[in-house]
């Protein structure tokens, strides 16, 4: 690696994959440059003509000497043993989400990482740079919401069709990917969530699996929570309803916000409810509020944005805005919410990572879906980036 120069490799030409790098190829990420990738299945010879090095397999690119840092962009399960392989080969890692498929493989790759502290673990949640989460997160950390009693997430904003889920062999399956809507679609809003109300203590939750599609896997969910503090929250998702909605809501002591529509609403108690509670005079008095409409710019969240963080990381020390290792937790939420809804039962947090991938293991194991899978022609997924 250059002083100024860090050279990029991408493992995985799918979806996401090639869309890393479009954005590195056009220059949207400064003091890098995308020299290698690697795919089993892709066409090769596009990228070859591009001037990049070309393999068929990761562990190939890895060993080249042709990257200093690596985007792992691959089906599910490949994320921890190839993350392990980068980091072991001494190549710094940015893991697309989820970091693993389960709590288990992501605490080994986690593992990996604190081994070799000289590089740089990132994850790629970039909805932590997305304007309306960081104005939520700023509102609650100074304390202007007081202590939150409530989270609600009503996201149903995934349709997806039938043909989607057959677009891939790996899709869908427990062998393949090893979840279904919260392992795929609700990593980064398990991530905000976590990242804004802290991990809740305990999860309940309610899986319908191949509710609306012909999968094995969930595709409607709704998991109840509670957090140490007493505060409780439910998450509701599913990739079959249409129209969905996306509305969020977080009641503190000291208000309520909502952000729904592009639009984030701040109603401000103007005493703290649980104190105004404790010393009003009438039965029916309220506090005051006022209505507060709070301003963020429209623009979405940029995977760029956490690629350039990447990148000032491994050549400046930039703290990272989403470090690997904080990528568990939203694995670990994924995996609670369908855990408990197998064993029928509320599951407490820290999950049992070992119960856990028993579970999963199992569910491969008995396994008799057959998979139909179709071709597709190329579509713009980026039509898929929720906020």
């Amino acid at each position: 690696m250059s002083e100024k120069k860090v050279r990029i490799g991408i493992i995985g030409l799918g979806n996401i994959g090639k869309y890393h790098a479009g954005y590195l190829l056009e220059g949207k990420v400064k003091r890098c440059e995308l020299t290698a990738v690697a795919d089993p299945m892709a066409p090769l010879e596009p990228w070859k003509a591009k001037g990049l090095k070309t393999y068929e397999e990761g562990e190939k690119l890895i060993a080249s000497g042709d990257a200093d840092a690596v985007i792992v962009a691959t089906p599910h399960y490949q994320h921890t043993t190839l993350g392990i392989a980068a980091l072991e080969a001494g190549l710094h890692v940015m893991v697309e989400k989820p970091i693993s498929v389960h709590k288990a493989d992501a605490e080994r790759l986690i593992a990996a990482a604190k081994k070799r502290p000289n590089l740089v673990f990132g994850a790629m949640f970039q909805l932590r740079t997305e304007p309306r989460y960081v104005k939520i997160k700023k509102l609650i950390d100074s304390g202007e919401l007081g202590r939150i009693v409530r989270f609600n997430w009503i996201m149903t904003d995934w349709f997806r069709t039938e043909i989607y889920y057959a677009s891939g062999g790996w899709r869908a399956t427990w062998k393949g990917e090893g979840g279904g809507v919260l392992l795929n679609q609700c990593p980064h809003n398990l991530d905000i969530l976590q990242w804004l109300c802290g991990m809740p203590s305990m999860v309940r939750g309610f899986c319908q699996l191949g509710r609306y599609h012909e999968i094995e896997v969930e595709d409607n969910v709704t998991a109840y929570m509670e957090w140490p503090n007493q505060a409780v929250g439910a998450f509701i998702t599913s990739t079959g309803e249409a129209p969905g909605t996306n509305r969020l809501e977080i009641a503190g002591t000291r208000g309520k916000l909502v952000l729904e529509n592009d639009r984030l609403l701040f109603i401000r108690n103007e005493t703290d409810m649980i104190e105004f509670s404790k010393t009003a005079k009438a039965g029916f008095a309220r506090p005051d509020i006022w209505k507060v409409e709070i301003p963020f710019d429209n623009a979405p969240a940029q995977h760029a944005t956490l690629t350039q963080n990447f990148v000032d990381a491994i050549l400046d020390g930039t703290p990272l805005i989403a470090p690997g290792e904080e990528g568990v937790r939203s694995v670990e939420l994924a995996n609670a919410a369908l855990y408990s809804s197998l064993i029928g039962q509320p599951v407490q947090l820290p999950l049992d990572a070992a119960a856990y991938e028993r579970k999963l293991q199992e569910l491969i194991a008995n396994s008799k879906f057959q998979k139909k899978v179709v071709q597709v022609g190329d579509e713009d997924f980026t039509k898929s980036f929720v906020r």
